[in-house]
C-alpha cells in the first residue's frame, strides 16, 4: 500500500506523478525554496500535459478519483433543467456557458432535459483548457445528447462582455488554487511548500502578498475575535476574483454556482482548526496534498460568504442560496420515483440515487447552491424551498 493507507498507483501512474513532482521541485528551487501553496495547487493541478485536470488519461466517476453529483445520476440535470428552463423563460433568450464541464454529462443531460421542456438555448458554451477533456465532453454529447453536439461551442476564456444567459459552474470553485495560511504567535504566516528528500513537506513564513494579513485581519474583525495561535485555514480571494471577472461579462441573466463549501462563520469555525482541504484518490479521502502529485484531486470547500461579498461588489444580486438537497426537491426530484411502482428495480434504482444527492452525510448538506442574477426579478423555484440568505 502507498503513503496514508493509499491504494498503490500502477506503473504509468507512478511514472507520471514522478515528472510532476521534478516539475514542482524545479520550480521550488528557482523560487529560492518555496512556494506558495496556491502555485503548488496550480501546478498539480493545471500545468499542462501534467496536471491533475490536464493530463490526457484523467478518470472519472467510479473508475475515477471522485464521483460529481451529474455522473451520480442523470436526476441531477433534470432538476437543474428545470431551474434553468424558468431562468430562460424569464429572460426570453439567452446563451448557457459551463465552466469546467468534467466528462460532459451534465451538459449532455440538461440539454436533453431542456429539449423537452422546449426550452433550448441558442449556444451552451464549454470552458475548457484541457484539449483531452474537450474530447472526453464530445465523445459524451455525442453518446447521450447526439441532436443537441452543434448546439456545444467550446470555448477558452469567460464570455465576452454582454453576455445575456445562464452561467453554470458545478465543483468548479474548489478545485480553484487558495492562499492557505497559519496563525502564528503574534503574525499571520503563509503556508508554503519545501522540498524534503524526495518528497514535499509544509514551509510557514511571513506572507510576501500583504493581501493575505489584511485578509486574515478582516475575517478576525468579522467573526469578532482572533484565530488561535496554530489555526490553519485557507483564503477565497481566487475564487472571488474569478466571481468578479465572470460578472463583468454578465449583462442580463444569471451564475449558478454549486459547491461544497459553508457560510464565514461555519468556514472559521474555532473547532475547524485544520481548514478545509481535503484531497481525493481512488474514492480515499485525506489531507495530505503531497502525496502521489498530479494524479489525485485536490479541493477547498467554498467560502460563500465571501462569494456573495464578491457579488454584491460587482452589482450582482444574491437571489438564492440553499443546500443542494433542498435545491433538487423544490425543482423536483421526486417526480421521477412517482411515476415508477414501489418495489419495482427501477423505484428502488432512483431512490438510491436520490439518498445520495440529498442525504446530511453524503452530498444533501455539504454542497450549497447559490444562484446571482443581474436584471432578473423573479422568484426562483429552486429556492422556494428553506432559502438560506438570511445565514450569509
Amino acid at each position: 500500500m502507498s503513503p496514508k493507507g493509499l491504494p498503490e498507483p500502477v506503473a504509468e501512474e507512478r511514472a507520471h506523478s514522478a515528472r510532476v513532482a521534478e516539475r514542482v521541485r524545479s520550480e521550488i528551487i528557482e523560487s529560492g525554496g518555496r512556494l506558495s501553496f496556491a502555485r503548488y495547487m496550480d501546478l498539480v493541478l493545471n500545468a499542462p500535459g501534467l496536471g491533475y485536470y490536464r493530463a490526457p488519461n484523467r478518470r472519472f466517476g467510479r473508475e475515477g478519483d471522485f464521483i460529481t453529483a451529474p455522473e451520480m445520476s442523470p436526476l441531477f440535470a433534470r432538476c437543474i433543467a428545470r431551474q434553468v428552463d424558468q431562468m430562460l423563460s424569464h429572460l426570453g433568450t439567452g446563451m448557457l456557458f459551463e465552466a469546467g464541464a468534467g466528462s460532459g454529462v451534465l451538459c449532455a443531460d440538461l440539454l436533453n432535459g431542456l429539449n423537452e421542456s422546449g426550452r433550448l438555448p441558442e449556444r451552451y458554451l464549454i470552458l475548457e483548457p484541457s484539449a483531452a477533456l474537450r474530447a472526453r465532453q464530445r465523445e459524451t454529447l455525442e453518446n447521450v445528447a447526439p441532436d443537441q453536439v452543434s448546439r456545444v461551442v467550446w470555448v477558452d476564456d469567460l464570455p465576452p462582455a454582454g453576455f445575456t444567459g445562464i452561467m453554470i459552474a458545478n465543483e468548479l470553485l474548489d478545485a480553484i488554487p487558495a492562499p492557505r495560511f497559519k496563525k502564528g504567535a503574534n503574525q499571520v504566516l503563509e503556508a508554503c511548500v519545501g522540498n524534503r528528500g524526495d518528497g514535499f513537506d509544509w514551509a510557514y513564513y511571513a506572507p510576501q502578498d500583504d493581501d493575505i494579513v489584511a485578509s486574515v485581519k478582516a475575517i478576525e474583525a468579522e467573526l469578532g475575535e482572533p484565530f488561535a495561535e496554530g489555526y490553519t485555514s485557507e483564503l477565497g480571494c481566487e475564487r472571488e476574483a474569478w466571481l468578479r471577472s465572470a460578472a463583468q461579462r454578465l449583462r442580463r441573466g444569471a451564475m449558478l454556482l454549486l459547491d461544497y463549501g459553508y457560510t464565514r462563520s461555519e468556514y472559521y469555525h474555532p473547532q475547524r482548526r485544520d481548514g478545509t482541504l481535503a484531497c481525493y484518490y481512488r474514492h480515499r479521502v485525506h489531507a495530505d496534498p503531497f502525496v502521489w502529485p498530479g494524479i489525485q484531486d485536490i479541493s477547498v470547500h467554498v467560502d460563500f460568504s465571501g462569494l456573495c461579498r464578491a457579488a454584491a461588489d460587482s452589482g450582482l444580486e444574491v437571489a438564492g442560496f440553499t443546500s443542494q438537497a433542498e435545491f433538487l426537491m423544490a425543482t423536483g426530484l421526486l417526480d421521477a420515483c412517482r411515476q415508477q411502482d414501489p418495489g419495482s428495480p427501477d423505484f428502488i434504482r432512483l431512490t438510491a440515487q436520490i439518498k445520495r444527492l440529498t442525504l446530511p452525510g453524503e452530498m444533501g448538506e455539504l454542497v450549497k447552491v447559490l444562484a446571482l442574477t443581474r436584471g432578473m426579478d423573479c422568484p426562483l423555484i429552486g429556492f422556494s424551498g428553506r432559502d438560506y440568505r438570511g445565514r450569509i
